[in-house]
């Protein structure tokens, strides 16, 4: 009898510790279910939140095709409008061809409008991103009869002047005529504004870069045009750019009119080295107009081939200058609170940092062509931190088009040697800071390709009469 009741207790005691057990497995279970669960709704999102990140601006034609879609229904709404509209909309003369790029929230496209390839920008992808014109909420208030009664073609320069100021740091001339900002379409309706008209003029004024190019474009060759607008979309004419993935930094191709060929054109048998020299004249006097012909000095903050292109006459043009900035605009930037010189670094653009004050200075220490950092990020495709004084241009640019080892058997001639020898001081003295030394080293350059250009048209001339029969003597060939 208690051998029974002994198994009993015991079966009794084994159960117990079976549930015991299982209810320690269960919750077990359960707790690293849970915390797989969450790890995995992290990992998920944590997924989601980058792929967002970096693909959200992914550049695709499908997105490019619609976003101009967009446009179009909204002009047809009658909610934005522009001299662009009607071909790109309704007249079927502008072709969508590739999407350029996107870069935060920037949209570029390639297009042709009748016929001419041109390029289609943004600022932002969407139309209502874009601050309202402020003026157009009081003329909707009941008691106001519309635009075109209540806001006259002063009061609309006024404000273009007042975003104009805040946008490029400039003091605007009153006087300035609304068409020079937007375009033909205006100047043909003889100033009657819509609200269509005021309010795309608005969002496109928001736009440094849109801004900068209308107001400069009528002083200045080395700036690409502006050649139409729809809503808050402009077109750019089409220049073949820079790039940066490849030691040669730019490629000129069938579009441009010119030859194929590498910019560094002496890599190619039979390269007309005429154009290399036109080519380091115009880059040359970019920088001289830039620095010296307007009322305040333009800085480019942004400076790598990518933001250069060359026109089929040859002159470079600046082509994305969303980072340039007069003057005024670029103390602005620049004063801010400091504790070393690296903060006061805007891109390529660097101040010194006063650190008693602990401020930085408002005035630029380096040039639009003297600047290490620039120069690395192209090169090796890494940042530093501590720019030092090296004229960009002459280091990345006329180095490799004028190097002894690319030049060959040419590389002994005088000027050419003497070319060589600006060209280094050029990209290696530390001295750029020095007005004087900069006109002074560019007026150098400039000599001695223009010598070069009168040798060898010199040279080219000999040579005709060479084939022509008559004699020619004591020419160095």
């Amino acid at each position: 009898m208690r051998g029974s009741q002994c198994r009993v207790l015991c079966t009794a005691r084994k159960c117990g510790l079976l549930k015991w057990f299982s209810l320690k497995v269960c919750k077990r279970s359960t707790f690293l279910f849970a915390v797989l669960w969450f790890g995995s709704w992290l990992l998920l999102n944590g997924l989601l939140l980058v792929h967002r990140n970096m693909f959200s601006d992914v550049c695709t034609d499908d997105k490019s095709r619609s976003i101009l879609q967009r446009v179009c229904e909204e002009y047809q709404q009658g909610v934005l409008t522009g001299d662009l509209c009607e071909d790109l909309c309704i007249g079927g003369n502008v072709e969508y061809k590739r999407c350029l790029y996107y870069e935060n929230g920037k949209k570029v496209m390639v297009a042709d409008w009748r016929g001419i390839p041109v390029v289609l920008k943004s600022k932002l992808e969407n139309f209502s991103s874009y601050e309202p014109f402020g003026f157009l909420d009081y003329l909707d208030t009941p008691g106001n009869t519309g635009v075109q009664e209540d806001l006259t073609p002063l009061d609309v320069v006024l404000y273009a002047t007042l975003e104009i100021k805040n946008s490029l740091g400039l003091e605007m001339n009153v006087n300035m005529s609304l068409p020079q900002l937007w375009g033909q379409h205006v100047r043909e309706q003889g100033w009657v504004y819509s609200q269509a008209e005021l309010a795309s003029l608005w969002a496109l004024l928001q736009q440094e870069e849109y801004t900068f190019l209308r107001v400069l474009q009528d002083i200045s060759h080395h700036v690409a045009k502006v050649v139409g607008s729809c809503g808050h979309f402009y077109a750019v004419e089409y220049l073949v750019a820079g790039h940066a993935w490849d030691q040669n930094i730019f490629s000129v191709d069938d579009s441009s009119g010119l030859d194929q060929t590498s910019w560094n054109g002496y890599r190619k048998p039979g390269v007309d080295r005429d154009r290399i020299h036109r080519i380091a004249l115009s880059f040359l006097d970019m920088v001289e107009h830039f620095e010296e012909d307007f009322s305040h000095h333009l800085h480019l903050c942004d400076i790598k081939p990518e933001n250069f292109a060359i026109r089929k006459d040859l002159t470079v043009v600046a082509i994305d200058v969303d980072m340039a900035f007069f003057e005024p605009k670029m103390q602005d930037i620049l004063e801010q609170n400091c504790t070393s010189d690296r903060d006061c670094n805007f891109f390529d653009c660097v101040s010194k940092c006063d650190t008693h004050k602990r401020k930085c200075d408002s005035k630029r220490k380096n040039s639009n062509l003297q600047n290490k950092r620039g120069f690395v990020l192209w090169l090796r495709g890494q940042a530093s931190c501590h720019p030092s004084n090296k004229w960009v241009i002459c280091e990345k640019i006329f180095r490799p088009w004028f190097s002894p080892t690319v030049l060959g058997s040419k590389a002994g001639l005088p000027l050419q040697v003497e070319l060589q020898s600006a060209v280094q001081e050029c990209a290696e003295t530390e001295g750029g800071l020095d007005i004087e030394y900069g006109r002074a080293i560019r007026q150098r350059l400039s000599r001695l390709l223009t010598h070069l250009l009168q040798e060898s048209a010199a040279n080219k001339q000999a040579q005709e009469h060479i084939r022509s029969g008559y004699p020619h003597t004591a020419l160095n060939f």
